[in-house]
């Protein structure tokens, strides 16, 4: 598969949307880009076939499904509904030697770093990004992999990461917490693979750790076992995953995207406007769904139904958050608390600095170019909020896009409460939520690409 053509004017250098007064309406999400990557995965590792449904196509998607054909794993998309059919390989993934890049999608790296460790067998695989991804540790993965048996080296300590010839085999190992979930759930991934059973022992603090829980509903949804014990004397958690219990193919459905729902939150938030968003609800498992509750804290009025959510704006006022499980929605929250009374601290995130971006220090960078009072922390941020302002503090400016995607789509929101922001590289979405432009259109926003010179383009 190819990765997605381009769904932006050719000349389009940055995107201006304008402010609006208020945005009411419904949106439907896009499935869910953590799901849809551990569903390709599991499915691929499978006895027999699955059909995942409500698929999420993006770049990051892309490149977990260009890795799985390139390994030798059978996926045809259906053009009239958007499911992918996925013929698993019943185990370990049957090409042995392969060199894959997988550009700066970051769960596909880490997870097809451990399953490939896992399927190695006597083979070698070299898994590669782009400049960003190879700034990106990956070292705690690597020891951990050859704790458990494997062949695994990382000269940098950031990818390229080169696997083989020996397979993991198993073992207890110990991994800190506060690094990424994303390690933890590739080698829980990996471990039905392994000729012994897989304990992953947590030393301090865990931060996201509603994404290893995804993880394993994941797995038991695709017949693996998993276990986790949350009862040990010092409050640190132990995954265990026995082996010789393969993954099923099974028909799945993946869910909406909590993160994404979190900018259009976020908009009925800061023009005080009324959205219901469709895909994720109050049964979600999802840890970012919980970036509705942050926003009630806030001000706003929040309903929950099973599959959906409905935010009001209201009169927004400051919070101190502990955001550790629910990092993705940092800078969108971040944009909401511009717009609140008093000072919004969001704290326990110094893992975001080694996200797609450095993200504390490019959300409080962008938000100073627009006039906020943003401070650093070493794991968070402090966010002055501007609500009472006469006159406001906020103004126009040119938005750096880091090459982020949360970045560009959570200053959107800004936009469309203060005049005059352009955001530059707005392609960069295409991560992640390709027509996150067209949907915030489809709500009544005007948005125009712009070239070089400022001079919007044909779309």
């Amino acid at each position: 598969m190819q990765l997605l053509p381009p769904t932006f004017p050719p000349l389009a250098a940055a995107v201006r949307i304008h402010p609006i007064s208020s945005l009411a309406g419904t949106v439907r999400l896009p499935g869910s880009k953590s799901i849809t990557n551990r569903a390709l995965l599991m499915a691929a590792l499978a006895e027999g076939s699955s059909t995942l449904r409500n698929v999420l196509d993006c770049d990051d998607s892309r490149y977990m499904m260009q890795a799985l054909e390139a390994l030798g794993i059978t996926l045809r998309r259906s053009d009239a509904d958007g499911s992918v059919s996925v013929v698993g390989a019943s185990g370990p993934l049957p090409i042995k030697e392969a060199e894959l890049f997988l550009g700066n999608a970051g769960t596909a790296l880490r997870f097809l770093t451990a399953v490939l460790s896992a399927s190695a067998m006597g083979g070698k695989y070299v898994v590669d990004g782009d400049k960003r991804m190879r700034e990106r540790p990956i070292a705690h993965l690597v020891k951990a992999i050859s704790m458990l048996g494997g062949d695994a080296v990382a000269p940098t300590g950031c990818p390229p990461v080169i696997l083989g010839p020996r397979p993991l085999m198993g073992g207890r190992v110990d991994i800190p917490g506060s690094v990424s979930s994303q390690f933890i759930s590739a080698l829980l991934i990996a471990a039905p693979l392994a000729s012994r059973r897989v304990e992953v022992r947590v030393t301090g603090e865990l931060v996201s750790r509603p994404y290893i829980d995804l993880t394993i509903e994941g797995m038991r949804e695709f017949g693996a076992k998993a276990f986790v014990d949350d009862r040990r004397h010092d409050g640190e958690p132990v995954f265990e995953v026995p082996p010789g219990r393969t993954y099923k193919g099974r028909d799945y459905f993946v869910e909406g995207d909590a993160s994404a729902a979190s900018y259009f939150y976020a908009v009925a938030a800061i023009t005080g406007g009324t959205l219901r968003v469709e895909g994720v609800g109050k049964e979600s498992h999802q840890g970012d769904a919980r970036c509705a509750d942050v926003l009630a804290a806030m001000g706003c009025r929040v309903t929950k139904e099973p599959d959906a959510i409905t935010v009001t704006g209201g009169l927004l006022k400051k919070v101190d958050w502990n955001c550790s499980d629910i990092p993705d929605v940092v800078p969108t929250l971040a944009v909401v608390a511009l717009f609140a009374h008093g000072k919004t601290r969001l704290r326990g995130i110094a893992h975001l600095r080694h996200k797609e971006s450095d993200r504390i220090a490019a959300i409080a960078t962008e938000l100073r170019k627009l006039g906020g009072n943003v401070k650093e922390l070493p794991d968070g941020l402090d966010i002055e909020g501007t609500l009472g302002a006469a006159p406001s503090s906020l103004h126009e400016a040119v938005i750096n896009s880091w090459d982020d995607h949360r970045i560009v789509m959570a200053l959107s929101v800004a936009a469309l409460a203060v005049p005059g922001i352009v955001i530059e590289k707005p392609q960069v979405v295409t991560k992640s939520f390709p027509t996150f432009f067209e949907v915030l259109g489809s709500l009544g926003a005007r948005v125009e690409f712009i070239d070089q010179q400022g001079r919007e383009v044909a779309s």
